[in-house]
């Protein structure tokens, strides 16, 4: 890759200067925060690196209005240790990407976060991250400052900006300011644990229990190949696949509904539960994705229905080696395979196809990374409505040329 030079904005209006004159000069940009996960995506050719990570602070914070506003470049891990100390957290629970792909836990910053709609397990009751955006404050590719939204959620006539925006993963706009919903922690924390579950059977159990009354906040399946390489003890000791249930709020409530799932559940099997502390420690590892690190294997992130992944996952298994963590009572499939010539790209393409989806390759060798559809191919209808909404927002393709896809 050739050497880039760096620049680092701190304020609004360098921004738009340093945007103004690059479009001008047709001069491309790889556009990060702090720049934990570029090696997710297609490969970017810029001489210019352009980081917000000089564009920092909380700027707003209403603890009993449950709104935050920060700076693009904020960290995430800042943020969290404020709305930490009011007992309150992000709800959408988002996961850490770093880590799987070979880069240090815990420096993402909160621009990147919704730039790339990074959800993690809560999403089955709380929503994705892109729900929780109240507003956005941002420069086009022009160079042009816009907002969008503010401190309430609205209904919206037209583009929602701020959605539209979220998960374009900086190929339209730099965000310099995000506002968003938070909170409050819950009181207590239970986990009902079944073990050794066929992949079918595991989704229909999450499948009851996230349509139950009980208020389910977390469903995960996890196979027993990737289940071994758990943090948590107790689970790994186990050496078998792990499917658990996350409820959680105010103490009584939990115990209540734990008991209530755990009846409803026996006919899947031994129902054990996990208390507060050790909750707590497993669903913490799963936002960091312990059970894929470690490893250079190519990694597949496969969105699909939650009744449709036991049957990609078995569909992908019959072209090469897959072994798979299903999160979102089985909407999310994080598939890791074999390496292949293409990380399997061509037989997964064709599994969608059939089974419907959308698969990103979260992790790849560059090469293998340049040379294939690294997001879901969009249709022809989609591609037309991409293209025009990158001519809008970045006339001159300055931002993140080609990181979702060759000609965007």
């Amino acid at each position: 890759m050739q050497q880039q030079s760096v620049v680092r904005p701190a304020t609004e209006w360098e921004l738009q200067r340093l945007l103004e004159e690059a479009t001008k000069t047709n001069a491309a940009m790889e556009i990060v925060g702090s720049g934990t996960k570029r090696d997710i995506g297609r490969q970017i050719s810029a001489p210019t690196l352009l980081t917000t990570s000089s564009l920092t602070g909380v700027r707003l914070y209403e603890p009993t209005e449950l709104v935050m506003a920060a700076r693009g470049g904020t960290p995430v891990a800042r943020i969290e240790t404020d709305l930490a100390s009011q007992g309150q957290m992000l709800a959408f629970e988002p996961v850490d990407l770093a880590p799987v792909i070979g880069q240090e836990p815990g420096n993402g910053s909160i621009g990147a976060l919704f730039a790339m709609n990074i959800s993690g397990s809560r999403r089955v009751m709380s929503g994705a991250a892109r729900d929780h955006l109240l507003g956005i404050t941002a420069v086009s590719g022009a160079g042009t400052p816009f907002r969008s939204g503010g401190r309430v959620m609205k209904n919206v006539t037209g583009l929602d900006l701020a959605r539209t925006i979220t998960g374009s993963w900086g190929t339209l706009a730099v965000l310099t300011e995000v506002t968003f919903k938070v909170m409050p922690r819950p009181e207590e924390t239970a986990t009902l644990v079944l073990l050794g579950l066929e992949d079918g059977i595991a989704i229909e159990a999450l499948a009851s229990a996230t349509t139950s009354p009980y208020e389910v906040s977390g469903a995960i399946h996890i196979q027993a190949p990737l289940a071994a390489r758990l943090w948590h003890q107790g689970l790994r000791a186990e050496q078998r696949a792990v499917t658990a249930i996350r409820i959680e709020n105010f103490s009584a409530s939990v115990a209540y509904r734990t008991q209530r799932l755990k009846e409803e559940l026996k006919p899947y099997g031994e129902v054990y539960v996990l208390g507060n502390e050790s909750s707590l420690a497993l669903w913490d590892e799963l936002r960091q994705l312990s059970v894929l690190q470690g490893t250079t294997a190519p990694l597949w992130r496969i969105s699909t229905a939650p009744k449709a992944g036991p049957k990609v996952v078995a569909a992908i298994t019959r072209f090469m080696t897959c072994h798979a963590w299903y999160d979102w009572a089985g909407g999310l499939v994080w598939a890791e395979v074999l390496p292949t010539s293409d990380a399997g790209a061509a037989d997964l393409r064709r599994v969608i196809a059939t089974h419907g989806g959308h698969a990103t390759l979260i992790r790849a060798e560059p090469a293998v990374r340049a040379s294939i559809d690294v997001f879901q191919p969009l249709e022809p209808g989609l591609a037309r409505i991409a293209a025009k909404l990158k001519a809008v927002f970045d006339p001159a393709n300055i931002l993140n040329r080609g990181r979702m896809y060759a000609a965007l």
